[in-house]
C-alpha cells in the first residue's frame, strides 16, 4: 500500500514538474535560449562540423531538426520544409511558395535568398576519386597540369563568345545609401548563430578599400580551390572530374588566365574524401594545410578562392540568363568568426576578416551593376572556412546540385568578369 502510495506521488510530482516546464516554456524564450546554449556547447566541445555548417532558419522546423540541422557539415546533409515547393527564377523577381518565406524578415534577409538557401535532402551521387586518400595531401606545384588542361579548353573558349560586359545595365547605388549600414545589410542573408553588427559591417570603410593588385603575368597571383571536391550536377556523369566543381574551377581557370591574363593555380587535391569515404567533418582542417603549403611555396599569392556549389531544395533552381545564356546563380560567403552569444570567436581568428567583408561587398556591387539577376545575397556565418589566409579571400557557392553542368560553366563567365574589374580598381557607386 506505501509502495502504490510512494508511486502514485512521485508520478504527480513528475506531472507537475513537466507540467510547470511547459507553461513556463510558452511563457518565456527558453526555446531560443536552449537553442543557442545547446550549440554553443557543441561548438565548444569541438564537434567538427560544426565549424563548417551552413545554418538553416526555418521556424517550422523542430527544436530537435534546429540542432540537427547547425551540427551536419555543410551542404551534407540537407533538410527542407516538405512544404516550401520554392522554385526561383530571375523572371520571378522573388521566390514562389511559401508566402511566410517571400516576406523579408526580422534577420535581414531578402525575399530572394530567404528560398534561395532553402536545403533539401541530397543524393550522395559524388565521384569517387580513382587516388587512394589524397584528402591531406595537398598539391601545390599545379602549374603543368593547369597548362595541360587550359591547352586542352582554349579552343571551346575561342569558339564560343565569353560574356564580358562594359556597359551597365543594373543598378547603381549612391554613395550616401551605400555608407547607410541599414541599406546595405539587405545585401546579405544571416544565420540565427551570428550578428552582421555595425562593429563588423563598416560600409563606408569598406567601399573605400582599395584592394585592387598589380597584374604580374610572370607569377601566380591567384589560388583556386575546392574544400568540397566531389560536389556534383544535375547531369554530372559519376567518375568524370570534369563534370563536377573540380570542372568549373578548370573553366574559372581558363578564363582569368586566357582573357584577364592573371596567373592561376588551381588546386584540385582532394580534402573531403578520406580513406575511401566522402568525409565532410574535416574537409576545411585538410584543405586549410593544402593551401598554406600552397601559399608558402608561393608567396605571390593575393587571391584565394573556395569554388562551391550549394545545396537546395530538389523543386529550386536557381537560373538566370545572361547574353542569352542560360546560367547558374552565384553566391559569394563570408565566415565571421563571430557567435552572436559569446561574440569573437578566438581559436578561429581571422586578421583579414575587414578585407574578406570588403571584398564581397564590393564585387557584389559591380555585379548589381553590370549582371543584375546573377548574384545571390551574401551569405554570412559564424566560422571562419578557410579565410583568414589572405584578404582577398572568398568562398563562393556556383548553383546547386539542381543546375546543369553547363548551367554553372557559363556562370564563371560574368564571376571573371566581376572578379577582373574588383581586382582592376572597379567601384561601383554615384
Amino acid at each position: 500500500m506505501n509502495k502504490n502510495k510512494y508511486r502514485l506521488t512521485g508520478v504527480i510530482v513528475i506531472f507537475c514538474a513537466v507540467y510547470s516546464v511547459l507553461i513556463f516554456w510558452n511563457k518565456t524564450n527558453m526555446k531560443t535560449v536552449l537553442t543557442e546554449v545547446c550549440k554553443e556547447l557543441l561548438l565548444q566541445t569541438g564537434v567538427p562540423s560544426y565549424a563548417y555548417i551552413k545554418n538553416v532558419d526555418n521556424d517550422d522546423f523542430t527544436f530537435f531538426e534546429n540542432v540537427i540541422n547547425d551540427i551536419c557539415p555543410i551542404n551534407e546533409y540537407l533538410m527542407a520544409n516538405e512544404n516550401t515547393g520554392a522554385v526561383y527564377t530571375a523572371a520571378d523577381g522573388i521566390a514562389q511558395g511559401n508566402p511566410a518565406q517571400d516576406s523579408e524578415n526580422t534577420s535581414g534577409k531578402s525575399s530572394e535568398n530567404a528560398a534561395d538557401v532553402q536545403i533539401s535532402a541530397e543524393q550522395t551521387d559524388r565521384t569517387v576519386p580513382s587516388q587512394e586518400n589524397t584528402s591531406n595531401a595537398a598539391q601545390p606545384d599545379n602549374s603543368a597540369q593547369n597548362a595541360d588542361t587550359q591547352a586542352q579548353q582554349g579552343k571551346n573558349a575561342d569558339a564560343r563568345q565569353v560574356i564580358s560586359r562594359n556597359t551597365v545595365t543594373g543598378t547603381v547605388f549612391s554613395k550616401a545609401q551605400l555608407c547607410d549600414f541599414s541599406f546595405v545589410s539587405k545585401f546579405y542573408t544571416v544565420t540565427s548563430i551570428t550578428s552582421l553588427t555595425e562593429n563588423i559591417l563598416r560600409p563606408e570603410e569598406f567601399l573605400n578599400k582599395d584592394l585592387s593588385i598589380t597584374k604580374d603575368v610572370t607569377k601566380p597571383q591567384i589560388l583556386i580551390f575546392h574544400t568540397h571536391s566531389q560536389e556534383t550536377f544535375a547531369d554530372s556523369v559519376a567518375g568524370d572530374p570534369t563534370t563536377t566543381i573540380v570542372g568549373v574551377g578548370d573553366y574559372l581557370t581558363e578564363l582569368l588566365t586566357q582573357k584577364y591574363g592573371y596567373q592561376v593555380i588551381h588546386d584540385t587535391s582532394v580534402y573531403d574524401y578520406v580513406d575511401g569515404k566522402l568525409d565532410r567533418s574535416k574537409a576545411y582542417t585538410y584543405a586549410e594545410e593544402g593551401i598554406a603549403k600552397i601559399l608558402q611555396e608561393n608567396p605571390s599569392i593575393e587571391v584565394v578562392i573556395d569554388l562551391h556549389r550549394d545545396g537546395v531544395a530538389e523543386t529550386t533552381h536557381l537560373l538566370t540568363e545572361v547574353d542569352g545564356k542560360k546560367m547558374a546563380k552565384i553566391m559569394f560567403f563570408n565566415g565571421l568568426s563571430y557567435s552572436r552569444v559569446n561574440g569573437d570567436i578566438g581559436y578561429l581568428y581571422n586578421p583579414y576578416r575587414d578585407d574578406n567583408l570588403a571584398m564581397s561587398l564590393q564585387m557584389q556591387l559591380i555585379g548589381k551593376a553590370y549582371y543584375p539577376d546573377f548574384l545571390r545575397n551574401i551569405y554570412v556565418n559564424a566560422y571562419r572556412y578557410c579565410l583568414h589566409e589572405r584578404g582577398r579571400s572568398m568562398l563562393i557557392e556556383a548553383g546547386a546540385q539542381t543546375n546543369t553542368v553547363e548551367e554553372v560553366k557559363n556562370a564563371m563567365e560574368p564571376l571573371a568578369d566581376i572578379l577582373n574589374k574588383f581586382l582592376s580598381g572597379e567601384k561601383v557607386y554615384e
